[in-house]
């Protein structure tokens, strides 16, 4: 063979090679991680006119620099009007508080205090004192409005114009706590300075009768609840005005960290302040009644809770340290009122998040009643459950002796109530399935409430009768429903997705059978040139034999390298093996350009994922990168024995949680893993915040065997495969110190196959098209060099 015949062979050889590797996508990773309006235009925060006859939205088809507010009029659906900027002054707000019959709302604009008359579609002004007012309310007599102001809680009088101002409240120090505390030295200073001067004792001696004379003439000093340290956070009237109950608080966060931003316009580097670390939280809350007839006030107690002071089981596995029994520290929310005024319920929450009770608030002396303890080992959350400071789904029924909330206490979390008369609790909601933002309908007869029952990968929307039963299902839309109910509850303005189809906006008759009319088409026609994947949902068995759901992309045969992709959702307390469409949803286009190359890509709802109930969301308990990561190596064994994947071709990716889990997988699973990218990831918990990590790991110096068998920075000597970090140096979630650590832990160790990309103007969620393509084409770079060796 000739030389030049044997060059050209060699050369028709390698651009063969670079034609299969290339030909078989016709996406790129410039065009999917470009900015996202290439898409299309999407609605998003819908919200009814107070008449229940027009539809409103934020949109962009005009491609804007941001979206802008769209409209439908029930009467016209066919014809979407941008909102014009004089009507978008004139509206009403959609927020504020509604009187009983839903005729009168409450809000504030710019710091005065409106009602809006529903039956005579128009706003009036009540009040405007020259600052911010808040929580405005309609009492039991509806012609009264209580409101704050200034940290104090005043009624409105809507038929004599008089407001009463109910609180004399001051965020300051009592007199008396004021008064200057001499030092042994200051009085003997003062004792000598009064033996030696006559003159001066004979002035103190006029000056004590005259102030008494003044306290023993003077006019009673009206009642004042001085808060001292605390700062007032909120303040709640009680419907007759009787009670009011305001929220104290000490918050300090301890000592924050600074990030620092090495492009600052400036020129200089400047230090940006970020969050404390997790066990460095001091805040403190509570709550103090203020009984207006007695004109007195005092604070709740809570030192009678049961379980108060249980200690957590983690404790067993730390015999040699002495545990005191001792009054948890707990966070109390602001008290619920029935209806009537009567009763007030509160919520507590410890600060080790292992209990909420319910209790019943006596009025007159601020003692506690439990109505219901929930108490979790590992920590305390789900669908409706609230946070520490109050939230979730919590109230009165309309008969003034029903509370109603959410609880896990069967596995899965579900509406309740509970009788505060004699204790008796019924689940409405039950099964093998989550229920999320029930409320009451508005004529305060039936619930209406969406949930997973169909399936754990979809939402719909549902009306249930007040005391439980039959639930009648409202939307038929495969995937998510995000549901607007109309003021009148007669139309449902629905936001669906599905795992292909970003959101659009649908309009139905509420309990209509006949199917949803779409009103709003927003993909572009660049995005709809590409037939997008429907994701198959697998289950899959674990070691431990739970079933794990995935999403499985699987690749035509004629393309399939058998090599496969795990992609890792972040966030850990989030789903993704769903049939909507995913807030991932770059991950999900460059999913479907891998499968396009001949990968299959594998996403899976490992344990601490959400949508499937407490013993899979507390999975991680004091050990992440246990279960959470064992379901990937289990996913991968799931593919190589169904999918003829080869063994030596896995690779791994995922940022934030999905990059913790990466580097754990690359250290502790080196013979699964031949290839990961690690973006923005925990490399130690210990150096994370302390909302998120103490509910999971407990605190550092309290439980550190957590900490370190969850921390990769304490494996990276297992080390193997290809490793790419890539993390932003703004990052103030967390904090770009995690990848400097970790580098200098791989320096030391001498490991070499690892690389590290930085991106000097991010932050954690990435804005910058630029980096999102930099980005992604090293990863993409990295499983085609490590899995294929191209």
């Amino acid at each position: 063979m000739n030389r030049s015949l044997h060059l050209m062979l060699i050369a028709f050889f390698v651009l063969s090679n670079c034609a299969l590797f290339a030909q078989t996508s016709s996406l790129s990773v410039e065009k999917i991680m470009q900015d996202p309006k290439w898409m299309g235009t999407f609605p998003e925060r819908i919200n009814w006119g107070s008449q229940s006859k027009t539809i409103y939205f934020d949109y962009n088809p005009d491609k804007n620099p941001s979206d802008s507010l769209y409209k439908l009029s029930v009467n016209n659906l066919e014809n979407i009007e941008k909102v014009s900027l004089a009507e978008r002054k004139n509206m009403t707000s959609p927020y504020g508080t509604w009187n009983a019959d839903h005729t009168k709302k409450l809000y504030t604009e710019d710091g005065a205090l409106y009602v809006y008359d529903l039956k005579k579609d128009r706003s009036q002004q009540l009040i405007d004192l020259g600052g911010p007012l808040g929580n405005p309310t309609f009492l039991a007599n509806e012609n009264q409005i209580a409101f704050e102001f200034e940290n104090n809680a005043y009624v409105f009088d809507t038929e004599d114009g008089n407001i009463e101002k109910l609180t004399q409240i001051k965020e300051e120090k009592a007199p008396e706590e004021r008064e200057k505390k001499s030092s042994e030295k200051d009085k003997w200073l003062q004792d000598e300075n009064l033996s030696l001067l006559q003159i001066v004792r004979e002035r103190e001696k006029q000056d004590s009768l005259s102030k008494a004379y003044r306290e023993m003439t003077a006019d009673p000093e009206p009642y004042t609840f001085y808060a001292g340290d605390w700062s007032v956070s909120g303040l709640q009237v009680a419907p007759k005005a009787d009670f009011v109950t305001l929220m104290l608080m000490k918050r300090d966060r301890g000592e924050s960290t600074n990030v620092p931003n090495y492009v600052d316009a400036s020129g200089y580097t400047e230090d940006l302040r970020a969050r404390s670390k997790v066990g460095d939280d001091k805040t403190e809350v509570t709550l103090a009644v203020y009984n207006i007839k007695k004109d007195t006030a005092y604070y709740i107690d809570t030192s009678k809770l049961p379980g108060i002071k249980d200690l957590p089981d983690y404790t067993k596995d730390y015999p040699d340290k002495e545990w005191k029994e001792k009054e948890r520290e707990v966070i109390v929310s602001q008290a619920t009122f029935s209806d009537d005024g009567s009763k007030a319920f509160v919520n507590i929450r410890s600060k080790d998040n292992k209990d909420r009770w319910i209790a019943l608030l006596n009025l007159e002396d601020g003692s506690l009643k439990t109505l219901d303890r929930q108490r979790d080992e590992a920590w305390i959350a789900g669908p409706g459950i609230g946070w520490s400071f109050g939230g979730g789904t919590l109230g009165w029924l309309p008969d003034n002796k029903h509370i109603y909330f959410q609880s896990e206490a069967s596995g899965y979390s579900h509406l309740y109530v509970l009788d505060v008369n004699n204790g008796t609790k019924k689940a409405l909601t039950e099964g093998e399935y989550e229920v999320f933002n029930p409320f009451l309908s508005k004529d305060k007869k039936s619930w209406f409430l969406t949930t997973s029952e169909v399936d754990h990968g979809e939402r719909h929307f549902y009306k249930m009768p007040l005391m439980g039963g039959k639930m009648q299902k409202l939307t038929n839309l495969p995937g998510n429903n995000e549901v607007s109910l109309s003021p009148d509850e007669k139309y449902m303005a629905i936001r669906n997705s599905f795992s292909n189809e970003p959101w659009e906006l649908y309009f139905k008759k509420t309990g209509s059978k006949s199917d949803a009319q779409q009103l709003t088409s927003g993909q572009s026609e660049a995005f709809k040139a590409y037939d997008w994947r429907v994701p198959q949902n697998i289950t899959f068995k674990a070691d431990d034999g739970a079933m794990v759901p995935a999403r499985l992309y699987v690749p035509e045969a004629s393309v399939k390298n058998n090599a496969a992709v795990v992609f890792v959702h972040g966030a850990g307390y989030l789903q993704n093996a769903h049939k909507w469409w995913s807030t991932y949803f770059r991950e999900y286009m460059f999913n479907n350009m891998l499968t396009d190359l001949g990968y299959t890509v594998i996403d899976i709802d490992y344990r601490a994922s959400s949508g499937y109930g407490r013993d899979w969301r507390t999975g991680i308990y004091r050990h992440m990168g246990g279960k959470d990561l064992s379901d990937q190596v289990d996913g991968v064994e799931y593919l190589i024995e169904n999918y003829d994947i080869d063994p030596e071709k896995i690779g791994i990716y995922g940022g934030s949680y999905g990059g913790f889990i990466t580097l754990m997988a690359l250290f502790n699973e080196p013979e699964t893993f031949k290839a990961g990218a690690a973006l923005r990831s925990v490399t130690d918990w210990a150096h994370y915040n302390h909302g998120y990590t103490a509910n999971i790991l407990n605190e550092p110096s309290q439980d550190p065997i957590a900490y370190k068998r969850s921390s990769p920075i304490y494996f990276a000597e297992g080390l193997k495969g290809d490793l790419l970090i890539e993390h932003g140096m703004v990052d103030t979630n967390v904090h770009f110190q995690d990848v400097v650590r970790l580098t200098q832990r791989l320096i030391e160790l001498g490991k070499d196959n690892w690389e590290l990309a930085v991106y000097p103007v991010e932050s954690h969620g990435f804005v910058e098209p630029s980096s999102w393509t930099d980005e992604y084409k090293r990863i993409l770079k990295l499983f085609n060099e490590s899995l294929l060796n191209k």
